[in-house]
């Protein structure tokens, strides 16, 4: 991996965990993170690491990371297109799309993850579970399950307008 692409990525820590490996002649530790990385532009990937040092398993997730990328489709580069509910094991999450001005009402780490993907405005709630892992993975699966209008028109042979003035009007 070329080190020099690393100052257009924001980097968020969201989580490290130390675990504990019981030998003969006491307790090993070691530590498991989670990093999320984004351009601040709609691409955002998150990884986790593991290692017996905190800045190695930092390392280990950031480039795990850097590697899991995907591609988000935003509306006027500040929020999602449409609401979505993502899922994964027992954790729910919910994003809805707001106004201008509403900023970024998410708890945990679908904060930062926000944050690092560019969305400045966003709703988002998650209900089930509050583990780290399980709410990334859902709020993966909910960017995998939104589309854009331009997409949606281009699998109905449609024009955009026509999508969007549809969406508009069963509101």
């Amino acid at each position: 991996m070329i080190e020099n692409d690393n100052k257009d990525f924001s980097e968020h820590l969201v989580a490290i965990n130390r675990v504990a490996k019981v030998v003969k002649g006491g307790r090993r530790f070691g530590f498991a993170a989670i990093m999320i990385v984004g351009d601040s532009k709609g691409r955002v990937g998150y990884g986790t690491g593991k290692a017996k040092e905190v800045p190695e398993a930092v390392r280990k997730a950031t480039e795990n990371a850097k590697n899991k990328m995907i591609r988000v489709q935003l509306k006027d580069n500040r929020t999602i297109h449409h609401d979505i509910v993502g899922r994964f094991g027992a954790g729910k999450v919910i994003l809805r799309s707001a106004a201008p001005g509403t900023g970024i009402i998410a708890g945990g780490p679908m904060r930062a993850l926000f944050e690092s993907l560019g969305i400045k405005d966003v709703v988002a709630k998650s209900t089930g579970t509050s583990n780290p892992h399980n709410m990334l993975k859902a709020t993966f699966n909910a960017f995998k399950r939104s589309e854009s209008p331009k997409s949606v028109a281009a699998k109905r042979s449609k024009k955009i307008t026509d999508i969007v003035e549809n969406s508009q009007i069963k509101k």
